[in-house]
């Protein structure tokens, strides 16, 4: 049954908030905002600035994205402070970090710190999933209708829904019959799992997967144990997590501006920028083990963003990063047959070919008794069964709990999840065979929807507050501009569609990460067509191509 859209916010808690009044929509939002992820926080603040009214829809029940939801063990970022933030000088004048990789319970307060600060929570509705946006071609506007009935009109929609909003679950038989706990690790229970001298399971090695493996490693305790199912291992890098001193504190800060507008000329929107000219042959050995050793060293992405830069486009020279990370590892783990299964010796894949974990004591706990790894490769999970999980070889390894870090339909799942109709049809068929849009933010037959750190855009190789914010910034000056020239009606082309995918595969292609199956390009979903999910050409090149296109009188689209 349809209702009018009555704006009642209820907190973390499920109780309203003081600063939130009652009132009923009863007009047309000049934007609807899908999610409220930094994309969406970030997207609401700039189009109140420029007085057009918005809201954001938001099934969570607090602001956060995909940190409203990440409550496993463990949990925490891995771009390193101070760039995974908004650049708002009066949020990151009054907000300390108290880590360099901050966790998800500090992230959670961050988001409501920036609710609060900025006001935001007046213009968000919480605890609504939207199930359907279609486009009204007569009114030129969007019908938007959550799960719950909430009804909704824009002009606009922002599809700020992020790249892990849509959960895999393995379709494995009797997944259901398990008798024990068993979460998934995006629906993780806010009040936490206790598996103090339990019998528990962690399937999947990907970042999630490693976070939480390494937490309850710790947490069994000497009379509980901790299986890990492994279908490839994790090449992970070092965390190097430290605490941020108040002195440091103080000098960032003072030079945040700055830091800032740099980090978004590198290219992936860190501090710290790739190699651009140095390979890794015009090394000597000893001078390239050096090099390797100070990335090492230092910790974080940087010996997968600052290495040599033929690392992901010569295979030889992919090999030699590969040999010194099985060194480093490889001595770290004692036991002989999980050594062989963490490090191999043999390059399992492209080292950076799969999204790397940055990990802080992972390999070291395999050394405990009480941890044990299970090769799926070699005997795969044949089903779930009462008592646990049933592998090729017939054995039951039974569990009191199980954690599924089995990872996301990343990119596009979240957006294929909404029935979001257009002028021909469903949003699903367009990318049932492979993904088409402009500049990786809008769509033709998709008039007026915009798209946020989705696909096609530089999304899962960047971070992503850096990512986000210019193209929030780009989408309300076009907005602006349709405002002041009595525009009502935008839409990319066919053919700027057909263009900029082009560009997106010249990139991807030239990396020798592009055949390699991942969550980066749809090989982790069964089923799903492999294509390069995000843009690779780095955020320099990305911010120049859609300015350019701006300044340029919107080359690729239908404005009218």
């Amino acid at each position: 049954m349809q209702r009018t859209l009555t704006i009642q916010l209820p907190s973390s808690r499920s109780q309203q908030r003081s600063d939130t009044p009652n009132s009923t929509l009863d007009h047309t939002l000049d934007v609807l905002i899908i999610g409220a992820g930094f994309a969406g926080c970030y997207a609401l603040h700039t189009l109140r600035q420029s007085n057009f009214s918005a809201r954001i829809i938001e099934s969570g029940t607090d602001l956060g994205g995909v940190w409203h939801w990440n409550s496993y063990p463990g949990a925490r970022v891995d771009s390193q402070w101070p760039v995974y933030a908004l650049n708002i000088p009066e949020i990151y004048s009054k907000w300390r970090w108290s880590e360099h990789y901050p966790g998800h319970e500090e992230i959670k307060a961050y988001f409501q710190f920036v609710g609060r600060e900025l006001g935001l929570y007046r213009d968000v509705l919480l605890c609504e999933t939207v199930v359907q946006c279609e486009w009204n071609e007569g009114r030129k506007v969007w019908e938007v209708r959550s799960e719950k009935g909430v009804y909704v009109e824009a002009r606009y929609v922002l599809a700020c829904t992020g790249f892990a909003a849509k959960r895999y679950f393995p379709d494995w038989k009797g997944l259901d019959s398990f008798k024990g706990e068993m979460h998934h690790s995006s629906f993780w229970p806010q009040e936490g799992v206790d598996v103090r001298r339990k019998k528990v399971a962690v399937v999947g090695t990907g970042a999630t997967g490693v976070q939480i493996v390494q937490e309850w490693a710790r947490e069994v305790g000497e009379e509980g144990n901790l299986k890990v199912f492994q279908r490839t291992p994790q090449l992970g890098f070092p965390m190097r997590q430290r605490k941020i001193e108040e002195e440091e504190d103080r000098e960032m800060k003072a030079n945040m501006a700055r830091i800032m507008k740099e980090s978004r000329r590198t290219n992936a929107g860190f501090v710290f920028d790739s190699e651009k000219v140095l390979k890794t042959f015009d090394h000597e050995s000893e001078e390239r083990e050096a090099y390797y050793e100070r990335l090492w060293e230092q910790g974080g992405f940087r010996f997968h963003g600052m290495n040599y830069s033929d690392v992901l486009t010569d295979e030889k020279a992919n090999d030699e990063a590969y040999k010194f990370w099985a060194k480093k590892v490889r001595a770290r783990i004692k036991d002989p047959r999980k050594r062989d299964l963490l490090a191999p010796l043999n390059k399992p894949h492209l080292l950076g070919g799969k999204r790397p974990s940055m990990e802080q004591w992972y390999y070291d706990i395999f050394d405990q008794p009480n941890v044990d790894i299970v090769d799926v490769k070699s005997t795969p999970i044949q089903d779930v069964v009462p008592e646990g999980i049933r592998t090729a070889d017939g054995v039951v390894h039974e569990f009191d709990i199980i954690a599924l870090a089995t990872g996301f339909d990343s990119v596009t799942g979240g957006l294929n999840a909404i029935n979001i109709r257009g002028t021909e049809g469903l949003l699903r068929d367009k990318w049932k065979n492979g993904i088409w849009t402009h500049l990786g933010m809008a769509m033709s037959s998709f008039p007026n929807l915009f798209m946020i750190y989705g696909p096609q855009a530089p999304t899962a190789f960047a971070n992503g507050p850096s990512a986000v914010e210019p193209q929030a910034d780009w989408i309300v000056e076009v907005l602006k501009y349709m405002r002041e020239y009595g525009q009502e009606r935008i839409e990319a082309t066919a053919e700027a569609e057909k263009e900029w995918k082009a560009l997106v595969y010249h990139f991807s292609t030239m990396s020798l990460r592009h055949n390699v199956p991942s969550g980066w390009n749809g090989g982790n979903i069964p089923g799903k067509t492999q294509e390069p999910l995000s843009f690779a050409g780095g955020l320099p090149y990305y911010f120049d191509k859609i300015e350019g296109i701006r300044r340029e009188g919107m080359t690729g689209f239908k404005v009218t």
